[in-house]
């Protein structure tokens, strides 16, 4: 009985003897994981001289950096798009904000005495409609 008991406890004390342990550390979490998405390619789409079709996206924008000009419509998140058919034109003309806006209270008393504003605008050209169709007055 006693050898048995000896031997049980020889197995037990070798068993115990070769539990291994990890020889590295538990790999802990990042902080800095941000920057890894892509750009959001905001500009403008199409370049001056461009021939467009109606609903053709013109610019995009986070900001108002283009105006739109004629036949050019503006989305909620300031995209610019086409309105109609025709070719493409940028244009720096003079602007006149709003009275009472944000713009006209924060930057015009900021410019110096007689200088004027100017913002690019971007407007369509419509292309001239063929007369195919004639309207006849009925007798």
């Amino acid at each position: 009985y006693s050898k048995l008991v000896s031997l049980l406890i020889s197995a037990q004390s070798s068993l115990l003897d070769s539990v291994r342990f990890a020889s590295k550390k538990a790999g802990g979490s990042s902080k800095n994981v941000g920057g890894k998405s892509p750009g959001r390619r905001y500009g403008f789409k199409k370049q001056d001289g461009n021939f467009v079709h109606a609903g053709n996206i013109l610019a995009t924008q986070r900001q108002l950096r283009y105006h739109p000009g004629a036949h050019v419509g503006m989305g909620t998140n300031n995209t610019l798009f086409a309105l109609e058919d025709g070719h493409v034109r940028f244009t720096k003309e003079v602007y006149i904000p709003p009275p009472r806006s944000p713009e006209a209270s924060a930057i015009i008393p900021k410019l110096p005495q007689g200088a004027v504003l100017y913002k690019t605008f971007i407007n369509v050209m419509p292309v001239q409609q063929e007369a195919k169709f004639r309207l006849v007055d009925q007798v």
